[in-house]
């Protein structure tokens, strides 16, 4: 399993053992409302995942990279949806 795999893997089983839907878990992250995550706000959700605190600070760079579509520096839900959706693949 490559270190992407392993991490989208932790998240999923941060949303599936904690949250009823993703929709919840995205709305529990995005702490001011706003309809987007922050790159504070994916560290937030990294941490929770049990995320390695040495390298949380690149790999919530690296999720804004590989799925912020918009290039506005945040993740919106659409985004982080496309990103469940790729857990959902790695899972099968």
């Amino acid at each position: 399993m490559t270190t992407k795999e392993i991490i989208l893997n932790k998240i999923q089983i941060l949303i599936t053992n904690h949250f009823e839907t993703p929709e919840l878990a995205f709305k529990f992250f995005d702490k001011n409302s706003d309809g987007k995550l922050t790159k504070k706000e994916i560290v937030k959700l990294l941490k929770k995942a049990e995320i390695n605190g040495f390298i949380r600070g690149l790999v919530s760079s690296k999720l804004i990279d590989g799925y912020d579509k918009d290039g506005d520096q945040l993740i919106d839900w659409e985004e982080f949806k496309l990103a469940i959706n790729e857990i959902d693949l790695v899972s099968e």
